[in-house]
Parts: C-alpha cells; structure tokens; sequence
C-alpha cells in the first residue's frame, strides 16, 4: 500500500479509514503505522484519533470475528498492533503540563482488553491528569493497594466483555466500600449490551458512554475527600 499523505488524510479521512482497517485485518504494521502517524501529523484532537480511528476499527474487527469472518488470530494480531500504535502518542500526552490530579485506571479481573483502558489513561493525562493504568485483568486487592498508595481523585473501570459485568460490579463495590466519597466511572465495549443501571446502583458510580462523555467530566469533575 502507499504511504499516506497528511492531506489526504485531512481532506479525506472516510477514505483513508477503509485503507487502514484492511491493513489491520492483513497484520500490515507498517501501513497501519504510516496512516497513524499521518492522523498525528495533522494535529488532530487525540480523542477524536482515538475515536474515529482506534476504537472505530477494534470494533469493526470484533464485529467481523462475531460473524465469523475473521479468526481469533487475525483479531489478537490486530489488538496487538493496535496497542503498538499507542505509544506513538505518548510524546504528545508526557508533554502536557500536569495540574495535580491522578487517576487509577484498571480492567477488571478476567477482563484481558486493556486497550479501552490505555485510551483512558491517556485521555486524562492528555488533560494534565496523572494516569496509573493496571492493564488487563486486575485482581480487586491489588487495585485497592494501589489506591491506597496513590490516593487518586477518581478510579475509572473498564469493561470490553459483557460476561465480567458480575465481577466489575464486585470490585466497584469494594472500592465504595473502603472509599465512601472517591468518584467510580465505569465504561466500555461491553455496555452496549446492558448493564448501566446495575452499576449505577452503587452510590457515587457513574457510566461514561464515550471517550467524549470523559472530556466532559474531567473538564468538571465532583469534589471528594481523600
């Protein structure tokens, strides 16, 4: 494939995506990395990449491995490269002056998709935030060791598939439990199939349903006593 030019890109992004999600699906790394990089160059708003890009293409994957159209490996191979693109990011977000808030951002256990949670992470350390990312399945008394040391202003769980609500809503409830006031966000992939209000039952949890919904809170987030 070509290398893509950051015009087109700007002029025309309906037509690079096509390009970009077949070489996602083909392990193309380094066209899929071109096109990254080309999103970059344009100074594009890192949450609308991270949307219309990232996100956009790992669902379109999971969706065409639900229908059977693609393999488990195609899907991983396609997770993998994916997360490698993200790094590619972090000179942008270590390069926001930071404001004194932190944020612990974790999957719960079993849940082995980290990548809705690095995005996060990194939304809010784009916003000066600092992010504490656990990654994939995180056991409940490691994630609150971690929240005793740091002391966060806001934890955020991740969920990607539907079958790990139970311990999400298990692990948020021994977060409220030893944190009376620390603000609990919840969001993911697998929401679209249910499960908000459950998780909303829990005093002080709230279901964020996009990395926009995010920006929207971090802007103006509760109170809460340490």
């Amino acid at each position: 494939m070509d290398k893509p030019k950051v015009n087109m890109i700007m002029k025309a992004p309906e037509e690079a995506y096509p390009r970009y999600l077949t070489a996602l699906l083909a392990g193309d790394r380094a066209h899929c990395r071109s096109v990254f990089e080309a999103y970059l160059a344009t100074d594009m708003d890192l949450r609308m990449l991270y949307q219309d890009l990232v996100q956009r293409s790992l669902y379109d994957v999971g969706t065409l491995w639900e229908q059977g159209r693609v393999s488990v490996a195609t899907e991983h191979l396609a997770t993998a490269i994916t997360e490698s693109l993200l790094n590619l990011v972090y000179p942008r977000l270590f390069s926001q002056p930071r404001i004194g808030k932190t944020a612990v951002v974790s999957c719960a256990a079993n849940e082995y998709h980290q990548i809705g949670g690095k995005m996060v992470a990194d939304i809010f350390e784009l916003h000066g935030w600092r992010g504490y990312f656990l990654g994939a399945n995180t056991p409940a008394p490691g994630l609150l060791d971690l929240i005793r040391e740091k002391r966060p202003d806001v934890v955020t769980l991740s969920l990607t598939v539907y079958f790990n609500l139970e311990t999400l809503l298990q692990t948020a409830a021994a977060v409220r439990k030893e944190f009376p006031t620390l603000p609990i966000l919840v969001g993911g992939q697998a929401f679209r199939w249910g499960g908000r209000e459950r998780t909303e039952e829990i005093e002080g949890v709230r279901h964020l349903g996009s990395l926009a919904d995010l920006e929207s809170w971090i802007k103006s987030p509760p109170h809460h006593a340490n």
